[in-house]
């Protein structure tokens, strides 16, 4: 009797981590933080790049709603201003602040930029550096990306990013502190057919701000990394993607407790990073599976991320 009970313990135990693990949102130790971290965010100055839209646009939003003193960042002025005012009249009073910026310029451009970052509410300095901004992501094979675009794509998601940080750091290191949350993604931890450079440029990121971390954490200065899956900025987007609003929520919470890493994505994307982190054999002949037809069906605007590509179907989105 005993045995018995202990047998149906163990497969409701199983059961229950399995519909977890199936319905996840998250790496489990991000699911086991429910909220921001009280007042993490409140009189901080916290900047963001690639803040006109999307993901960078909610983190705002909700940064506002924290207390945030924001730096927003883009290459868009006239963007960034309509952002400004929409938090001005939610989040009055909110402090916001308005800092053109484009990563494909030159050092001597982006040490301006940083300057008057750190010049910003009374010359308080930068306490979050959220790296958003990324280069748009066209789906095409590894040896149809063309050279502007390859350019285009290493100067905003690498070069641009790791110079901005190599400007800003030293800022943080003085004052002995400061933390650097990157957006890097899904594509960063398991290789993305049909997104060859995209994935590269994300496995940077991850490399050297794991590596920085290391280097500056008995210095005071902190790193997350972000790795969403596919994250539904526009609409018509399938609604099984998570939604803007959620991934900002979601990288705040990591933020707020400290977490070095964080993957956020619904199944069957976080499944195969998980695979990619234990079985990577294993994950790698996956992916080897579903490459070709992964391509295909970006190039026939169909649903890259259906588990369908398996047994050789595309779906539209």
């Amino acid at each position: 009797m005993v045995i018995l009970l202990l047998a149906l313990l163990f497969l409701a135990g199983a059961a229950f981590l399995l519909f977890t693990f199936l319905t996840a949102y998250g790496d489990f130790t991000l699911m086991s933080k429910k909220h921001v971290k009280p007042h993490a965010f409140e009189d901080k100055v916290v900047w963001v790049t690639g803040a006109s839209r999307g993901i960078g646009e909610e983190l705002a939003k909700q940064l506002a709603g924290l207390g945030a003193k924001l730096i927003l960042s883009a290459r868009n002025e006239a963007e960034l201003e309509r952002v400004k005012q929409k938090l001005k009249g939610k989040y009055a009073p909110a402090q916001v602040q308005v800092l053109p910026l484009d990563l494909t310029a030159g050092e001597a451009i982006l040490k301006d930029v940083v300057e008057k970052a750190e010049s910003f509410f009374s010359g308080a300095g930068v306490d979050f550096m959220i790296h958003n901004a990324a280069y748009e992501r066209p789906k095409s094979s590894a040896l149809d990306m063309s050279e502007e675009g390859l350019q285009g794509m290493l100067d905003v998601n690498v070069r641009g990013t790791l110079s901005l940080t190599r400007l800003l750091a030293p800022y943080m290191v003085k004052r002995g502190s400061g933390h650097f949350v990157v957006m890097s993604s899904a594509a960063g931890k398991t290789p993305s057919p049909g997104q060859a450079v995209y994935s590269a440029t994300k496995f940077a990121l991850n490399g050297y701000f794991h590596t920085l971390r290391s280097e500056l954490c008995q210095k005071g200065i902190k790193v997350t990394v972000v790795c969403p899956g596919p994250i539904r900025t526009t609409e018509g987007r399938s609604e099984k993607y998570l939604s803007s609003p959620r991934c900002a929520e979601l990288t705040l919470i990591a933020a707020s407790h400290g977490l070095k890493e964080a993957w956020i994505s619904n199944q069957p994307v976080l499944a195969m990073m998980y695979l990619m982190q234990y079985m990577p054999t294993l994950g790698l002949y996956v992916i080897d599976q579903v490459g070709p037809k992964r391509v295909e069906a970006a190039a026939q605007k169909g649903d890259t991320y259906s588990m369908g590509l398996l047994f050789g179907k595309t779906k539209s989105p």
